[in-house]
């Protein structure tokens, strides 16, 4: 397209065309075609909005719908030449249009700018692949759930320092993992209504002289509201920031998730096995199985970072209102959304057909002393200072180091030389199974308590997106 033709849009003030490399450089159309069916919605509703308030006729309406559904079916099918003579999706488009339709395609650009019109298609694209998101975060957690149930009263070490610490049950560390997700969740759902709001009618930055109808407009599209200030309306870029600050929280998650996963499955530890279908072989040793989902996932983590740091960056110094800078949001969107999902897509495969290897788990809990509490907490139910308690404990697991033996193997004699309170009934609290079941009250991590938070969390995740 030459820059006679480029400047038929919006070149009448200038006297040259645009320098080839300056067009190609400032072009945005590479990638903000993605935006293309979320640009025929919004025009097309602003067209219906037009229609409304009497500056297009019924028949210019029709026409202008109708050419815009057949351009996205063209775009569809990859029958659309894109040009970045064009700059972006918005001048592709209606240039196609007013091609195929004539004088009435003129007429859509009526009381609106491009400023309003990107911001619209980002807020549409934006509150559709929020709800992707959350589709696939509740896949997972219905995955955790499924896997946590089976594994209720499955016993292994909890950790602190990565130091075996207390015992617990498999299902009630998988379920920590579903609270996560679940404020996860909420930010998103939160981050869904701030997006909501629709800015088209904002025209530049300052509004529009024509009398539009901005609440038919948001009706049509399924906004919850206009834009209170045009200014703010089209170079707000908050609500991209925020979802891309509650992707970077999920896909923390997912990477400490991820880090456990790999650590569980090396030999070392062989706490679980992940199917076949997540894991790929090596070049050179046949025998190796190697957790590449998890780790990728956790690589791509710091991918996202970026994404949120390249928007707070972008946005840091822009005084009001559109700038050219904003361009450079739309990268960085799609590939955080692209990011998150796939990521969320392969852990909710993947978490369902994990198998636990439940005596390599219940062997790794019997070391480490992870009784050792709950024998300070027997003492102190007998009338004992829970620090003179505890360092009777230590004295025990001295003697239990230096002749390497758990203190259940301790008999009662040796454990009686450090206090004459212990009595035969403390071999119930430190056996591993009693340990998890001492520890029955909300939150805690007794098979019971486990059941009970799975049956709760299934019923949270009735009817939500």
């Amino acid at each position: 397209m030459s820059s006679d033709e480029q400047n038929k849009l919006w070149g009448g003030r200038f006297t040259e065309g645009t320098d080839a490399f300056v067009q190609a450089f400032t072009a945005s159309v590479q990638f903000d075609k993605r935006l293309a069916p979320y640009d025929v919605q919004g025009s097309i509703a602003h067209a219906k909005v037009l229609q409304h308030v009497g500056l297009l006729t019924e028949q210019e309406c029709q026409q202008i719908v109708t050419g815009l559904t057949d351009i996205l079916d063209d775009i569809n099918r990859g029958d659309f030449a894109w040009s970045v003579a064009l700059e972006d999706v918005h001048m592709n488009i209606e240039a196609r249009l007013t091609d195929k339709i004539g004088v009435a395609g003129k007429k859509l650009h009526t009381g609106r700018s491009r400023n309003d019109q990107v911001a619209t298609d980002i807020r549409l694209f934006m509150r559709e692949h929020i709800a992707l998101v959350r589709a696939e975060l509740k896949r997972l957690q219905t995955g955790l759930l499924e896997l946590a149930e089976k594994n209720h009263d499955t016993i292994m070490p909890g950790f602190t320092h990565l130091q075996v610490a207390q015992p617990v049950t498999f299902g009630h560390h998988l379920m920590a993992w579903f609270e996560m997700l679940t404020r996860d969740a909420q930010r998103l759902e939160d981050c869904a209504k701030r997006t909501n709001i629709m800015p088209l009618g904002s025209a530049a930055l300052a509004g529009t002289s024509y009398p539009i109808d901005r609440e038919y407009a948001a009706k049509l599209l399924g906004f919850d509201a206009p834009s209170n200030n045009s200014l703010d309306a089209v170079s707000d870029r908050d609500f991209a920031i925020e979802f891309c600050s509650a992707a970077s929280i999920i896909m923390m998650h997912l990477s400490r998730f991820s880090e456990e996963i790999v650590l569980w499955t090396s030999a070392q530890y062989d706490f679980i096995q992940l199917p076949d279908a997540f894991c790929t072989g090596s070049s050179i040793m046949p025998q190796k199985k190697n957790p590449d989902v998890p780790e990728l996932v956790r690589g791509k983590t710091g991918r996202v970072y970026g994404h949120l740091m390249s928007l707070l960056t972008l946005m840091k110094s822009q005084p009001l209102a559109y700038n050219k800078d904003n361009q450079e949001d739309k990268e960085p969107i799609f590939d955080t959304v692209d990011t998150v999902l796939g990521s969320l897509r392969a852990f909710a495969d993947m978490v369902p057909n994990i198998k636990a290897n439940k005596d390599a788990m219940y062997a790794a809990a019997k070391q480490g002393f992870s009784t050792a509490t709950d024998l300070a907490d027997s003492l102190v139910g007998k009338g004992i200072p829970f620090r003179d308690a505890h360092e009777i404990v230590g004295l025990a697991v001295r003697l239990g180091v230096e002749t390497q033996r758990d203190l259940s193997e301790l008999s009662l004699e040796e454990l009686q030389g450090f206090s004459p309170e212990i009595t035969n009934d403390v071999f119930d609290v430190l056996t591993l199974e009693g340990s998890v079941s001492a520890r029955n009250h909300i939150g805690g991590t007794a098979p019971e308590q486990v059941k009970q938070a799975v049956l709760t969390a299934k019923a949270s995740l009735v009817g939500k997106a």
